[in-house]
């Protein structure tokens, strides 16, 4: 039996914190790569922990070159704010970091005959719609609409899918070894366990976060802006379900997923329930106003329901009674979130 031995990059960020008590839950050693180091908590738990960029070829190499891994989760990316401020920076992360991911774990399969299921998180920023009236009217979108993204994040992420699904293929060249990639595109993630870190859809859980806070927030978006969610924790179950599944019930590589979909006026009136003397406003970013009426407000996840279970726990109202607001309360009635 193959050891259970997975790659997480980009270990120190949000995914990063539950997921790899996760996969530790799971049976899996864990080893990590980041240019940030781990908590001395999460470190303790994975077999190595390597400070590094996955831009460090000497690095990575080194590391395919000592474990064969079973899974590799590639969670490092330039977000989608940062992106827009320095795209050549987000394209050396984000596609050629991928990229020479790619090829290791390729290299892998053919000195091994089997290659490592590679989960990739892409996101609905691969989507482009032409302003907010068509984006109302579109309403859900499934995975092979609207492919046109409007933000260097977007198409960061829809190139490496396309890539991976490429070297998916059996090309009938000669070639055996191919990739199992496999992706879930991932609406907003509202997390209770770290501080949000400039996404696009970080609104959501900055508002959240700073009414906890008893801080004032002016949300950089318009009131009527919507967009579906999901929590951290049903994040992070939708990619070890689609990581558990048998390459033969996959319908394709890349995945919709979702919870819910909310305004964000709709989040503030919750957030004033429970908080009431919460200071939120408006104060709508253009650059970011025009990137979020470009994504959709709601998607078809059936496929990922059908072919490997998907099912969130979390609904809006669950999302908040049941998981962030006590675990906000707690957190921040001691210390701070974790800055990922």
């Amino acid at each position: 039996m193959r050891e259970r031995l997975a790659l997480v990059t980009g270990a120190a960020g949000e995914m990063g914190h539950l997921l790899i008590p996760a996969l530790k839950l799971r049976g899996f050693d864990v080893v990590t790569v980041d240019l940030q180091s781990l908590s001395a908590e999460l470190a303790a738990s994975c077999r190595e922990c390597v400070d590094a960029s996955i831009l460090d070829d000497r690095a990575m190499h080194k590391l395919f070159a000592k474990y064969r891994f079973s899974h590799v989760y590639h969670l490092a990316a330039i977000l989608s704010t940062k992106a827009e401020k320095d795209p050549g920076l987000a394209h050396r992360v984000n596609v050629e970091g991928t990229f020479s991911l790619y090829r290791l774990c390729l290299q892998q399969a053919e000195e091994t005959g089997v290659a490592p299921r590679l989960l990739f998180p892409s996101s609905i920023a691969v989507y482009g719609l032409p302003d907010a009236t068509e984006k109302a009217a579109q309403g859900m979108v499934r995975e092979s609409e609207w492919l046109v993204p409007s933000g260097m994040y977007g198409c960061n992420k829809l190139y490496c899918e396309l890539i991976g699904n490429y070297l998916s293929r059996d090309h009938g060249a000669g070639e055996t070894a191919v990739l199992d990639f496999r992706a879930i595109r991932f609406p907003g993630l509202i997390s209770a366990e770290t501080l949000p870190t400039g996404g696009t859809t970080d609104y959501a859980p900055e508002m959240i976060h700073a009414a906890a806070k008893t801080e004032a927030y002016d949300c950089f978006v318009r009131e009527d802006t919507r967009l579906p969610f999901m929590t951290m924790p049903d994040a992070v179950e939708a990619l070890l379900r689609l990581a558990d599944a048998e390459s033969s019930v996959l319908s394709t590589r890349v995945y919709n997923i979702k919870a819910f979909s909310v305004s964000a006026g709709e989040i503030r009136e919750a957030v004033l329930r429970q908080f009431p003397g919460a200071r939120i406003g408006f104060e709508p970013c253009a650059a970011r106003q025009a990137i979020v009426d470009s994504w959709p407000e709601d998607v078809d996840d059936s496929l990922a329901r059908r072919d490997w279970g998907l099912d969130p726990r979390h609904g809006f109202a669950g999302a908040l009674d049941e998981y962030l607001l006590p675990a906000l309360r707690e957190r921040y009635a001691g210390k701070a979130p974790v800055e990922s």
